[in-house]
C-alpha cells in the first residue's frame, strides 16, 4: 500500500537549508527516485486525491522530472542535447528551468504556467512554487547571480525573486511581491518592493 502521509513523505527527504541563519545551502546528491514530488501533490495540493495524478497529469510534476534528467545531463557535459531537451520542456509546459539550477527534494509546482528558474538559483527541499513565479537575476550581475530558497518555503502566485539572495526556510513570499534584499527564515513578505508582515520570533 502507497504511504501518503507527510511522516511517510519525511523517510525520503530532509530540509536542505541548514540551521536558522545559515549562510550556506547544502544540496543532496539524488532524490530517492520521485516519490518525495509524488508525496508533495498528495500532501500539500488538496484539489490531488490520488497519488497517481500528478504522474499522469500535473505539467509541474512532469517539468520537474524533465529538469532532473536535463540538470544530470549538464552536469555530464551534453550541453547540446541538453538545450533540445530543455527548449522542448519549456514549450511543452510553459515552464522554463534552467538545466543548471539545483532543485531539492519534494517540491511541488502547483499549476507551474510561467514559472522562470535561473541559473545559479538553489532551491531546498518541501518548497511550494505557484504559477508565474521568477527566480531570476536583476540584469546587473554576473556569475552566481540568482537566488537561494531554503526548505519549505512556500512562493505564491508571481512572485519575483531578483539577485543573489537567500529566502530563509519556512518563509513565505505573498503573491505578486517582488523580493530584492534577503528574507529570514519563518517571515512573511509582501508586496513591490516586498517588506515584513511576520517576522520570526527572537
Amino acid at each position: 500500500m502507497l504511504l501518503s502521509s507527510r511522516g511517510a513523505m519525511m523517510r525520503f527527504s530532509r530540509p536542505l537549508a541548514g540551521s536558522l541563519g545559515a549562510t550556506h545551502f547544502r544540496l543532496r546528491i539524488q532524490c530517492l527516485g520521485r516519490l518525495p514530488g509524488l508525496y508533495a501533490s498528495v500532501n500539500r495540493d488538496p484539489a490531488t486525491e490520488e497519488i497517481v495524478q500528478p504522474f499522469l497529469y500535473h505539467k509541474g510534476f512532469h517539468a520537474l522530472q524533465s529538469h532532473r534528467v536535463t540538470h544530470r545531463l549538464w552536469n555530464d557535459g551534453r550541453r547540446a542535447l541538453v538545450r533540445l531537451i530543455q527548449s522542448r520542456a519549456s514549450e511543452i509546459f510553459a515552464i522554463d528551468i534552467h538545466p543548471a539550477a539545483q532543485l531539492g527534494c519534494g517540491l511541488l509546482m502547483d499549476h507551474g504556467t510561467g514559472v522562470v528558474i535561473g541559473e545559479t538559483s538553489i532551491v531546498g527541499d518541501d518548497v511550494t512554487i505557484f504559477q508565474g513565479v521568477t527566480l531570476g537575476g536583476t540584469g546587473k550581475q554576473s556569475g552566481d547571480r540568482h537566488p537561494k530558497v531554503g526548505a519549505e518555503v512556500l512562493l505564491c502566485a508571481n512572485a519575483t525573486v531578483l539577485g543573489n539572495i537567500q529566502i530563509g526556510r519556512g518563509s513565505k513570499i505573498g503573491a505578486g511581491s517582488v523580493v530584492l534584499e534577503n528574507v529570514p527564515a519563518w517571515s512573511t513578505y509582501v508586496g513591490v518592493a516586498a517588506r515584513a508582515v511576520v517576522r520570526p520570533i527572537e
